[in-house]
């Protein structure tokens, strides 16, 4: 309903308030359209809250296999194809970065890799930023329990295990993945994995495998890598 200030502007007045509000709702419209067309991206950077770490969140693109793919290709090339990227790893759950929601959480997210009768041998690695509530020690010794008990057969071996647990804590959130052939592509160091090694010739990659969805890529940069861990990307 029109107001009685409305009712009684003369016809100039109101087409030139109808030509306010038609230029309004395609500001809007374009402004829906903008943020529906920014929401579907590939890529996506999130802010991380750690210095040198950026977070690409991906749409419709698994990172683990996305990761191990460059990386295969880096280390069967041997050509180095980027100068600001350290290490990308990829992310494939989060949850808050306090052991009860951790373990709680790891119960189900280990499922797909050694669950009986899935079973593997496995390390653990461990990295914090911005936080220092959480126990390195108690981690891995609370996340091994967890795995373990998954299926007997999964054994801890820290040379060259089939799976790599990593769990990155920034903050308050932990970031969590399980990657393949973690020693062979130099903890999936960019940089490293291009280098000639003889070790090389006695390990092979293993094939891309279709694993659990995965939400967000990290990246994070080689002065981060001084103190020593999706995707996640460290920068030059």
């Amino acid at each position: 309903k029109f107001s009685d200030h409305e009712e009684r502007l003369s016809g100039s007045d109101r087409e030139e308030d109808e030509d306010d509000v038609e230029a309004a709702l395609k500001k809007e419209v374009g402004q829906i359209r903008a943020s529906t067309e920014q929401k579907l991206r590939r890529f996506q950077s999130v802010e991380s809250g750690a210095n040198n770490v950026v977070f690409i969140r991906t749409q419709g693109i698994e990172p683990e296999n996305l990761v191990h793919h460059i990386l295969k290709d880096m280390h069967t090339t041997k050509k180095k194809k980027t100068r600001v990227i350290l290490r990308m790893l990829p992310i494939s759950g989060t949850c808050k970065a306090f052991m009860e929601d951790m373990k709680k959480y790891t119960e189900t997210f280990f499922e797909p890799w050694f669950k009986a009768p899935n079973k593997g041998t496995f390390q653990i690695v461990y990295k914090a930023r911005n936080n220092s509530h959480m126990s390195r020690e108690e981690v891995i010794k609370e996340l091994a329990g967890i795995v373990g008990s998954l299926n007997p057969e999964n054994k801890v071996d820290l040379n060259n295990p089939q799976y790599t647990v990593v769990v990155e804590i920034i903050k308050t959130v932990c970031c969590l993945s399980v990657v393949r052939d973690y020693v062979l592509f130099r903890k999936y160091n960019l940089q490293e994995v291009v280098k000639s090694n003889k070790e090389d010739t006695q390990q092979n990659p293993s094939n891309l495998t279709e694993e659990q969805n995965s939400e967000v890529v990290k990246a994070e940069t080689e002065e981060e890598e001084k103190s020593s861990k999706g995707v996640k990307e460290e920068n030059k």
